[in-house]
């Protein structure tokens, strides 16, 4: 999949500027659903959602993965080089009790 662009998606921790994170999505056919996971190439984190068979399902599917991939990287603290996104390990790290 070639890199994301124009989705407020993280810049990659390159150093270079405009540089997008690179996603690879994976859609495996489970009876009548799909499971479609979203692994960023940069850090190896994947996450992945579950949903209905269907083309209109499909897009909707790959955009929840999407979104659900940079909310992680976010937590995890991937996206700190990005100005609105806290640093890892800051206390407005989106919340959760940590045991």
């Amino acid at each position: 999949m070639p890199p994301e662009s124009g989705n407020g998606y993280p810049s990659a921790p390159s150093g270079k500027t405009g540089g997008q994170r690179e996603i690879i999505f994976e859609f495996t056919p489970i009876g009548g659903s799909v499971k479609v996971a979203a692994v960023d190439v940069l850090t190896g984190v994947e996450v992945s959602v579950t949903g209905p068979v269907g083309p209109a399902s499909q897009r909707e599917l790959q955009r929840i993965a999407l979104a659900k991939l940079r909310l992680r990287l976010v937590r995890e603290g991937y996206a700190a080089d990005t100005p609105d996104v806290p640093p890892k390990g800051s206390s407005n790290s989106g919340g959760g009790i940590i045991v």
